[in-house]
């Protein structure tokens, strides 16, 4: 007679969608770093790549608001998943979440997704540069080669304002004192007024510093994250000294530079110029099935912003095809979409679509 000792797995996976989630842990990480972290009602496997994202649908003031937060955990941890999060002078959202979400709150979030992972580019000899609050995606990667025993060269440089800002310091220490292929730098600007002893590198990161403790850094595969004046002085860095920029990933989702909008802001007025002159036969249909409603709009412009024009709001967070929020469905028709990993291959086989980076390449019926 055969015996079955094991019961079936009946926890669900994560997929990208919409998810009611519960705070279960705050962590005070540094004065002014805080990890929270979530759990679903019913088991869940989070699983996701290491240094993927998720949007988090709040409610603040009356008003509601998406924000995109890395996942600092990792996928080898499965019942959980959680975000670590910086106080920012003025930043409305991060300090609302320091200041409000408590253990038992419940929240949607939106994910994962996002092309920055360890996953897609695998490699034996790899280079991890953090600055700040950008090392979370970055520890979720470490944390992933950790509990997985990964045949990985790991080097970890992270620069800090001063000693007391290291995020994660201890689990650092920890883990790489455990993996001798596993090396960690750490680089403070300066010292702190609690008077912190720091006997490692101090100022910014260089050159110099960089090839001292990295002789081989140009032979590696290279993920970087952290504020845009850091990551812009690491990219300038590596063209200097001809490194292959194919080999470099960056965390590149996070508030739009004013500029930016700006530019946005001037083309999409040039574009509502230029569609005035465009003959109604040049122009495709639009239609919102569950409204009943539909627009005619000129070639080039998105599904997202023909919903706008008829006063129709799809969530919408990036805007760039990164967070996955504006996810709607094709009854009918084909669309040129130019994401930026908010979509999994999967959804799309299913017709799901990005409306804020899609085209329709003919009349469309979107089942919203």
């Amino acid at each position: 007679m055969t015996m079955n000792f094991l019961n079936p797995v009946t926890t669900q996976t994560w997929t990208n969608g919409r998810h009611r989630v519960r705070c279960v842990k705050v962590i005070q990480e540094t004065w002014d770093v805080r990890t929270f972290c979530f759990m679903s009602e019913h088991p869940v496997l989070f699983f996701f790549k290491p240094g993927q994202f998720v949007t988090l649908e709040l409610e603040i003031d009356g008003e509601s608001i998406m924000r995109s937060y890395t996942i600092s955990s990792s996928p080898s941890v499965p019942y959980s998943f959680s975000i670590t999060v910086k106080r920012v002078p003025g930043g409305r959202v991060s300090n609302w979440l320091h200041d409000n979400l408590s253990v038992n709150d419940e929240l949607a979030v939106h994910g994962p997704v996002g092309n920055f992972n360890a996953i897609d580019y695998p490699a034996e000899r790899v280079l991890m540069l953090s600055g700040g609050v950008g090392i979370t995606p970055l520890m979720s990667m470490a944390r992933w080669f950790f509990d997985t025993n990964a045949m990985v060269n790991l080097e970890f440089v992270h620069s800090a304002r001063t000693p007391g800002d290291i995020i994660f310091h201890r689990e650092l220490e920890h883990i790489f004192s455990r993996i001798p292929e596993f090396k960690l730098h750490l680089v403070c600007e300066r010292s702190d007024e609690l008077g912190l002893p720091w006997a490692g590198f101090r100022g910014f990161l260089n050159p110099a510093m960089l090839a001292l403790m990295v002789p081989d850094y140009l032979e590696r595969e290279i993920f970087c994250c952290g504020p845009t004046p850091y990551m812009k002085a690491i990219r300038q860095l590596l063209r200097d000294n001809d490194f292959d920029m194919t080999r470099y990933h960056e965390e590149s989702f996070g508030a739009t530079p004013q500029e930016v909008q700006d530019e946005a802001l001037e083309l999409a007025e040039q574009a509502e110029s230029a569609a005035d002159a465009i003959e109604a036969a040049d122009k495709v249909l639009v239609e919102f099935r569950a409204t009943g409603k539909s627009v005619r709009i000129p070639p080039g412009e998105t599904v997202h912003s023909a919903a706008a024009r008829l006063g129709l709001h799809i969530p919408k967070a990036c805007g760039m095809g990164i967070c996955g929020t504006c996810r709607v469905a094709l009854a009918s028709g084909q669309v040129e979409m130019e994401h930026n990993g908010g979509i999994t291959d999967e959804d799309i086989a299913e017709g799901y679509i990005l409306s804020c980076c899609s085209t329709p390449r003919g009349n469309l019926v979107v089942d919203f």
